[in-house]
């Protein structure tokens, strides 16, 4: 019996990303143990494939790390050597190292681990992946990585993202077509200006369409004031935390279309086949990054500090979503212009 580990210890939409790579392991595998971090455990919990789940908080990964903990970060090596791993493939982004999980993989006894390093391993790696091109998309270099490691896609498994089946959201939604708008995001430089989207509603309610306001429950005085923006009774629900993840990705797969920026619930509307409107913040690129196979709008505005990775814009106006000073309020623009929102967006890879 083959027991696989997969690992990606940072966000929800990283470990949605990561999904199609961790179906084709567990189609090689007997059992398959996700090893992730709190801010992807909800994420981790909806994937096809995986049979457990393992949380850590890894301070060589997470945004906001905390001071190394030896007793977690051994408590931690003893929970993977009780697991009886077999083997394990670490997923990471182009700009994070699998080396330190691997050490700790090494010293729970995992006798074979592979991982994407352009580091010299030494002895830490039995598989070390590289030389991808850059211009993969994450979810592609994650795929590599698996077929690699001898999980090739399973036949008939398409590579699209995916989630196991949503709870009924009937009572969270309007009875009919609505638009979802979701003004958070985990990296303040990838969010759209509150007043912008607030003035989205105005204009979307006034239109005739019913608009639902979605965020998590670090979000709800945002979504509230988002949601105000309605100019006509009844056509914004404000669902700010109200929602579990599972919950969220019911409310996305029945929208007419998702207005979100890069982030992670991009990814999980992309899981439930949502068209995306995408609010893309160029601080990482939409090449590796954008919402995956569903239909996709991009909107970006481009600018030369592109690629910044900054996670708070230290450009007075924030230019690449907001427009800059004495550019006005205009939403970034396309190689279009704005649809209305009831012609289907075009579809993107």
């Amino acid at each position: 019996m083959t027991h696989v580990l997969a690992v990606r210890l940072d966000n929800d939409g990283d470990v949605l990303l990561t999904g199609p790579a961790i179906r084709a392991l567990a189609a090689a595998a007997d059992r398959l143990t996700l090893l992730c971090g709190p801010r992807g455990a909800a994420a981790a919990r909806l994937l096809p494939g995986v049979d457990e789940v393992v949380v850590h908080r890894a301070e060589w990964i997470d945004p906001d790390p905390p001071p190394v903990d030896r007793a977690a970060t051994l408590a931690l090596v003893d929970r993977i050597a009780a697991l009886g791993v077999d083997r394990a493939v670490v997923f990471t982004s182009f700009h994070q190292s699998p080396l330190p999980t691997a050490l700790l993989l090494r010293l729970a006894g995992v006798a074979w681990v592979g991982a994407i390093s352009e580091d010299y391993p030494g002895s830490l790696l039995d598989l070390r992946h590289r030389g991808l091109d850059d211009g993969l998309h994450e979810v592609e270099r994650a795929l590599s990585l698996a077929a690699a490691a001898g999980a090739p896609p399973p036949r008939g498994d398409d590579g699209r993202l995916a989630v196991l089946p949503s709870p009924d959201v009937t009572g969270l939604v309007p009875a009919g077509g609505y638009v979802v708008v979701h003004p958070g995001a985990s990296v303040p430089a990838r969010a759209w200006a509150p007043g912008h989207h607030r003035g989205l509603v105005a204009d979307l309610t006034t239109g005739g369409t019913d608009v639902v306001v979605t965020g998590g429950p670090g979000e709800t005085a945002l979504t509230a004031a988002v949601a105000a923006g309605a100019r006509a009774p009844g056509r914004a629900v404000d669902l700010g935390g109200r929602t579990t993840l599972a919950q969220l990705a019911g409310v996305l797969a029945g929208a007419r279309a998702v207005v979100v920026g890069n982030t992670g619930p991009a990814h999980l509307a992309a899981a439930v086949g949502a068209p995306v409107v995408s609010l893309f913040a160029p601080t990482v690129p939409a090449v590796r990054w954008r919402p995956w196979r569903t239909p996709l709008r991009l909107l970006h505005r481009p600018v030369p500090c592109a690629g910044c990775r900054a996670r708070t814009c230290p450009v007075p106006g924030h230019p690449c979503l907001d427009g800059g000073p004495g550019e006005g309020s205009a939403p970034p623009t396309s190689s279009r212009p704005w649809r209305t929102w009831s012609r289907p967006p075009r579809t993107l890879g």
